[in-house]
């Protein structure tokens, strides 16, 4: 079959305009080199050296990164046209979970090929790039060491509130720290959480978690001064309290709170810049 005689994706072009440019490249839409699916309507999003197969068959609109290695199997991300936003809800996942995937995956490869240090000068390009982005908001970085071998970059929001951005010697993956005010996260917490389908605001817990879950029902109490989100191969975390003797039986958008939020791409973080200055 050649591409020719594949029908092109209505999806590829929104979607690819909603996805950050990385090193001063926009994703780019053209055809798919293969078929994946017999009569479906395909094509496919590349960047960097990054690649995505975009294909629509019978009202589902599927994902599969490129891996060179193998045929695509099972897509990386699956949607139905009937949302009312089908291409907002696509762009989530992609940048929520199959770009990081990638990231996860490559630095397996560099860990293997190259060792951990190269992973940690890798994830020190990544903290660069949205670095630059803060500081094009006008956020004052200031880079940090760790003692564990991990870089980061550090600033305080407009709000007051204290950020980090670490690579880890870890997965590939960035880490996101914050002390603040509870709602400097509401800008930031609907791009980290699954869509709210399916899920109810919790009725267990205290004042405290309960603010939290009712704008944002994703969230799971954990205990009474602390929730909790995320699930396998997804971004993750926790808010909570600073300290654990701190009252739970009060909240309010101002109350301090501290997050550790975890398996971030740098494509999500880019899109989340406005949200942390």
């Amino acid at each position: 079959m050649t591409t020719a005689a594949i029908t092109h994706s209505t999806t590829a072009a929104p979607l690819a305009a909603l996805l950050p440019a990385r090193r001063g490249v926009a994703w780019k839409v053209g055809p798919a080199p293969q078929l994946i699916r017999a009569g479906a309507a395909m094509s496919r999003l590349t960047q960097n050296g990054r690649a995505l197969d975009v294909v629509e068959l019978n009202g589902r609109v599927e994902v599969y990164a490129d891996r060179a290695d193998r045929f695509p199997v099972a897509p990386d991300a699956v949607i139905t046209e009937t949302g009312p936003d089908p291409v907002a809800a696509l762009r989530a996942l992609v940048l929520r979970v199959i770009l990081p995937r990638l990231e996860r995956e490559a630095a397996r490869d560099t860990v293997v090929a190259h060792g951990r240090e190269q992973l940690i000068i890798d994830g020190a390009q990544h903290l660069n790039e949205v670095g630059f982005a803060l500081i094009d908001h006008g956020a004052h970085v200031d880079p940090v060491t760790r003692e564990d071998g991990g870089v980061g970059i550090e600033w305080t929001a407009d709000n007051g509130a204290e950020w980090g951005l670490w690579a880890l010697p870890a997965n590939g993956n960035l880490t996101l720290t914050y002390d603040g005010p509870v709602d400097g996260l509401y800008g930031l917490l609907p791009l980290l959480l699954p869509s709210t389908e399916g899920h109810e605001p919790s009725d267990t817990g205290s004042a405290f978690t309960r603010h939290l879950t009712d704008r944002f029902p994703q969230l799971r109490p954990l205990s009474d001064d602390e929730v909790v989100f995320g699930r396998r191969d997804d971004a993750s975390g926790y808010i909570a309290l600073p300290a654990k003797d701190e009252p739970t039986n009060y909240a309010d958008d101002d109350r301090r709170i501290v997050a550790h939020l975890s398996s971030l791409g740098a494509d999500l973080l880019l899109t989340a810049v406005p949200h942390m200055v």
